[in-house]
């Protein structure tokens, strides 16, 4: 059951996902246009994670639940509203040097891994 769970709220997620992207101008990145849709959706989110995490602290939101909106819906939408719960929980514990190493390697290491595999396909080595 909950597997069934994560998978019904991860297709929501998904879809939801792609609704708010419909409703939006595309991003435009080549003109250098700011991804609004992307950074919109992350933001909702974080939003949804923070509001699931709060009702759980007050045991207001049932395991089901849990497992439906915040481990399925909210990944389906974005994992970035995960990313910044764990930075916010590291340092709600004390651990602020452990969360800026895993803000700095997770956003440093998402970026180099992004550019190796994109020029890896893009400029094949014979081809350098």
């Amino acid at each position: 059951m909950p597997w069934l769970l994560v998978f019904l709220g991860g297709g929501l997620g998904s879809i939801t996902r792609y609704g708010v992207g419909q409703l939006m101008p595309p991003a435009g990145l080549e003109d250098g246009n700011i991804p609004w849709f992307t950074l919109v959706a992350n933001l909702l989110a974080c939003i949804v994670l923070g509001v699931g995490v709060g009702l759980v602290s007050k045991e207001l939101l049932s395991k089901e639940m849990q497992l439906l909106l915040l481990t399925g819906f909210c990944g389906g939408f974005s994992t970035f509203s995960t990313f910044a719960l764990e930075l916010v929980l590291l340092g709600d514990e004390g651990h602020w040097g452990n969360a800026a190493l895993y803000l700095g390697l997770s956003l440093m290491g998402g970026v180099v891994a992004i550019l190796i595999a994109y020029w890896l396909i893009r400029y094949p080595f014979g081809s350098l």
